[in-house]
């Protein structure tokens, strides 16, 4: 038996950590990450997105024989970088992209399998993710499982915008949600190829959730196993406010309801969120943020031109279909002031 076969055979799961220019946060995580994940039955892969820091001398020099090391030469991005990773390392059932500015917790990988393989109609889940500097608390990208409302606006069990919840169990049964967060997300490998992967023209932000709406499209579900659990640091490649980051929000936002509505409701439902999108330009510009609306104002122009790449559209409609995506998410958290996701009505 070859290498690749025996890796396949032996374990069901590779755990797929991308990292650019994050040699500090190597240092800080990949022990905690390698002591907690089981060998046994999960295969540990760096792959270097493009780095010139000392990340691939840091790897090779400690981590040699542990864990497997890809480099690329150019930095592909979040979604690019993951697409390639998933393709090289070969044909595990089972992919987990993991941030790398995250810690996972003994048992993590177990919990997660064993999800996925007593659900068969799950294609994709996550752990439940909290903060790496106050483990008490929730953390912004994913928490305990997501939700996109009747506009698209994303939240999560235990975060609305921008305020997380404490953990106090209150979110500790499995779910089905509409996305799973890409800071750790299990995904089927087959499936995850069939349906193409992440979407590398959103190179970050936003791009897991697209994959997730695809996901549910064909067929399958996204749920969130709170008996699995990391911490994220989160921010580690662009702080919240950035304005590259508040670019790739905006416009990925757009083009993932152009990509996944059908065209009974898709212009509505994009006009409405681009006046939406007005709204906030006003604030920023009301506030001093000029760099942040002037972002907002390129997502938007490049989201008319980048629509073009998207020619076909679903025939079947998920907004609406639940709870969580007939609700407004503006109007509960800033009319109703609420701001756990148990208060939500």
């Amino acid at each position: 038996m070859d290498t690749q076969k025996m890796e396949t055979s032996c374990r069901p799961i590779v755990a797929i950590i991308l990292n650019w220019n994050g040699e500090s946060l190597l240092r800080e995580f990949l022990p905690q990450v390698v002591a907690t994940t089981d060998p046994a039955i999960t295969r540990l892969v760096v792959a270097d997105n493009g780095s010139d820091d000392g990340s691939l001398r840091y790897l090779r020099d400690n981590w040699e024989g542990k864990v497997d090391i890809l480099s690329f030469s150019e930095n592909l991005g979040f979604a690019g970088g993951y697409n390639r990773a998933i393709v090289e390392c070969g044909q595990h059932p089972y992919a987990v992209l993991l941030n790398s500015d995250l810690a996972t917790d003994a048992g993590w990988d177990h919990a997660l399998l064993e999800y996925m393989e007593s659900h068969p109609d799950t294609g994709a889940c996550q752990p439940k993710i909290l903060s790496y500097r106050n483990p008490e608390v929730f953390e912004y990208a994913g928490a305990c499982g997501g939700y996109v409302d009747r506009d698209c606006y994303p939240y999560c069990r235990g975060r609305i915008f921008g305020v997380c919840e404490a953990d106090k169990g209150q979110y500790d049964t499995p779910a089905e949600v509409f996305w799973a967060s890409g800071a750790a997300l299990m995904v089927r490998r087959k499936l995850y190829m069939a349906l193409g992967g992440l979407d590398p023209q959103f190179f970050a932000h936003m791009e897991e959730i697209d994959l997730c709406w695809r996901i549910r499209l064909a067929g399958f579900s996204i749920a969130v196993v709170p008996a699995a659990s990391v911490r994220h640091l989160g921010g580690g490649s662009l702080e919240a406010g950035n304005p590259r980051k508040v670019y790739l929000n905006f416009r990925n936002n757009l083009l993932m309801m152009h990509k996944n509505l059908p065209d009974s409701i898709r212009g509505r439902l994009l006009l409405r969120r681009r006046l939406l999108d007005a709204l906030a330009w006003a604030k920023m510009v009301a506030g001093g943020d000029f760099k942040g609306a002037a972002a907002i104002v390129r997502a938007h122009r490049d989201f008319l031109r980048m629509r073009r790449l998207y020619a076909s559209h679903p025939d079947e409609n998920l907004i609406g279909a639940d709870a969580g995506s007939r609700r407004s998410i503006l109007w509960q958290h800033f009319a109703r002031r609420r701001t756990r996701f148990s208060e939500l009505t």
